[in-house]
């Protein structure tokens, strides 16, 4: 039997939910079994539970304590999945607590803010079905990668909801406004040929790094000009670049991954796809692109009385923005308002000693439980 939000937290790290997408390390990844084992812990507290599977055998989870009676709603909102554990330097699935942490893959990211959570609302069972702003829990499936669930859910219930409350470490203050991302890959094609003739080939890899660094050049100071007052400037970065098969082959194929951190300004200017292609376009740049995903800035008003509410929860709270994104950026761009919040550093997340400080994790107790009793003043 679980009794405090310590063990808790254990069982939910002792439960393996990497995501598929990633599976370094472990090759039975999936969100189900966590997911089942929420629906019969919050089934107990007094909620009616659904899950709906997003891709097979990976599905939401949606509880709610009190009817779609026409309330204001908030929800809870963690993610179910992880990222894959190879490399780590601890048994990413034993829960240890010692030196006053829990150790373990998702500790931090974001099991322990899923913990804070789910022992706030059990410290409220009672009254959650009579509260004048209902309190639904959601956990997300995917967020580790393309962030289906969110995305699904936004479409199907964005409507419903006053403010989404995303579990991610911020060291329990209020992200209200991170940047976006472009993820895309950009291909260059060559003529094979031997490579003691490479006069009679193409060389794709050439090709490639001259037209990213001319992209640099032009693209870099394009995005500087969509600045934030407090996530700075949209930037660029390489992160992979490959080609070729052998040295004694002039190449004919080479591609690289391009990331772009969107700011709200680029994202009200059309987008970071449009810009990247115009200027390929006005460059006439030998390359095309593949494989791109684009995901949105959030940017939350910080007059929103339920996120004032959740500051209020807690002293020394700030608001406070991010470069990274998440779940919170496609419920946002669904129609809900959105924010990040959760016990741990996002510093300690994905790391190979992966670890969540207990003091830190009941510091998220009581500001969710403060929240849920600052909603039934409402």
């Amino acid at each position: 039997m679980i009794t405090t939000a310590v063990e808790l937290l254990q069982q939910l790290i002792r439960i393996p939910s990497v995501n598929p997408d990633d599976q370094s390390g472990f090759d039975n990844g999936g969100e189900a079994q966590l997911a089942a084992f929420l629906q019969t812990w919050l089934t107990e507290l007094g909620a009616e539970v659904i899950l709906e599977e997003i891709k097979p055998q990976r599905p939401n989870l949606i509880a709610r304590f009190a009817p779609m009676d026409g309330r204001p709603r908030v929800l809870f909102g963690p993610h179910l999945d992880t990222v894959g554990v190879a490399n780590m330097s601890i048994d990413p699935f034993a829960a240890e607590w010692r030196e006053g942490k829990i150790w373990g893959r998702g500790a931090c990211d974001t099991k322990g803010s899923m913990a804070a959570m789910l022992w706030a609302l059990r410290e409220h069972a009672a009254d959650l079905a009579t509260l004048p702003v209902a309190i639904d829990f959601v956990a997300f499936m995917g967020e580790e990668s393309g962030q289906w669930g969110s995305k699904h859910f936004a479409q199907h219930y964005g409507k419903d909801y006053a403010l989404a409350v995303v579990g991610e470490p911020t060291s329990l203050d209020i992200v209200y406004t991170t940047k976006g991302s472009l993820w895309a890959t950009l291909v260059a094609t060559g003529k094979a040929a031997h490579s003691s003739m490479p006069e009679r080939g193409s060389n794709a890899i050439l090709t490639l790094a001259r037209a990213i660094d001319r992209l640099e050049q032009i693209l870099v100071p394009k995005l500087t000009g969509f600045s934030h007052e407090v996530l700075g400037v949209s930037t660029m970065n390489i992160g992979t670049f490959r080609g070729g098969t052998r040295a004694n082959i002039v190449p004919d194929h080479a591609e690289a991954q391009l990331d772009i951190r969107i700011t709200p300004a680029l994202a009200d200017h059309g987008g970071a796809l449009a810009l990247l292609q115009a200027t390929i376009d006005e460059l006439s740049l030998p390359i095309a692109l593949r494989n791109t995903h684009e995901n949105p800035p959030m940017e939350t008003p910080c007059d929103n009385r339920y996120l004032k509410l959740l500051q209020q929860a807690r002293e020394g709270t700030a608001t406070v923005g991010a470069p990274w994104f998440s779940d919170a950026a496609h419920l946002s761009s669904g129609g809900i308002s959105s924010v990040c919040i959760g016990p741990g550093s996002i510093e300690q997340a994905h790391t190979a000693d992966e670890f969540l400080c207990v003091n830190d994790l009941m510091a998220g107790v009581a500001q969710f439980s403060r929240f849920i009793s600052l909603l039934r003043e409402q």
